[in-house]
């Protein structure tokens, strides 16, 4: 018996499926860009040819660990920052999941980040959408780690004395995959993108602007936006290390200059997830470890009783 018997169901699939009965309408606050995260996820799923059944979103704390209420598939809300060993957990044992792991800057790249750099140095195969809006919003207003140099607060008031995070750069120094960023404000680009990183093997890490009316108000509209990879000014291989990494830091360097670039920055079909490469190994089995929960004459194994055997 499956442990989830509509993985791999091939059937027509409406973006309406995503859409929970109990709680349809998100209440974030009007113009916040999180609806633009959650329209994009809902129009993807069906590109990707997912079902509810087949999806798991796994979401910190803020006002990005709402995106599971408003989106119809498991979904597990996480303490802050701490989505991505939930997500890793779940893709390890039952790799047919299509894992999706959302939080804010704060948590992702604050209090999680830790578990941003090192989910991206050993690969696992699902995807992360950070929301970016350079604030704390959830807890009214506080300097993030993306919040421009100079930022006003209620933790700043007299305007931050660092330099914020380069979440691109961090993440292709740390090993991911897959990197791009996308906006709000550009909803067609957001789709390709998420079904391009969801179609990908390995950790797919989405920076995900999403402007902030009520909190952050000094910050710009992430408009007019280029695509990178349909501009003519900008030519690069996104395939190439050494090339992507000059362009990220084009990139981050611009958006607090009121340039915002967007689209596919890094791609490495090569390398193994960290799943395959365990299982290539030998140390996880090809056997999905959630399948053995429904197979009554399975004889359980236990972690402890492997070191044990070690020192008899």
């Amino acid at each position: 018996m499956s442990a989830f018997s509509a993985i791999g169901e091939e059937r027509e699939i409406d973006r309406e499926e995503f859409t929970p009965g109990l709680e349809p309408q998100p209440t974030w606050c009007p113009g916040c860009g999180d609806f633009g995260v959650l329209k994009a996820l809902k129009q993807a799923m069906p590109e990707v040819g997912r079902t509810p059944d087949e999806t798991l979103l796994c979401t910190g704390i803020g006002c990005s660990g709402k995106l599971n209420s408003y989106f119809e598939s498991y979904g597990f809300h996480t303490i802050h920052g701490r989505s991505l060993p939930v997500a890793r957990a779940a893709k390890l044992a039952n790799p047919g999941l299509e894992v999706v792991a959302a939080g804010g800057d704060g948590d992702g790249y604050g209090i999680g980040g830790n578990h941003f750099m090192h989910t991206a140095r050993e690969n696992h195969d699902m995807t992360y959408i950070v929301f970016n809006n350079e604030i704390f919003g959830l807890t009214k207003g506080q300097t993030s780690p993306t919040s421009p140099k100079g930022h006003k607060s209620k933790t700043q008031p007299h305007g931050s004395a660092k330099d914020p995070i380069r979440p691109l750069s961090l993440s292709l120094t740390s090993g991911a995959s897959f990197i791009a960023r996308t906006a709000a404000v550009n909803p067609n680009q957001a789709k390709d993108i998420l079904i391009e990183a969801m179609e990908h093997d390995g950790f797919a890490h989405v920076d995900f602007l999403t402007q902030c009316p009520t909190w952050n108000k000094d910050a710009r509209q992430y408009v007019p936006y280029i695509d990178i990879n349909d501009s003519e000014d900008y030519d690069f291989d996104p395939t190439n290390r050494a090339e992507a990494q000059e362009m990220m830091r084009t990139t981050e360097d611009k958006l607090y200059e009121g340039e915002v670039l967007t689209g596919v920055y890094y791609r490495d079909e090569e390398r193994p997830s960290y799943g395959q490469e365990k299982r290539q190994i030998g140390e996880m089995p090809e056997t999905p470890l959630a399948e053995r929960y429904f197979d009554e004459d399975y004889e359980w194994e236990r972690t402890h009783d492997l070191f044990l055997d070690k020192h008899k």
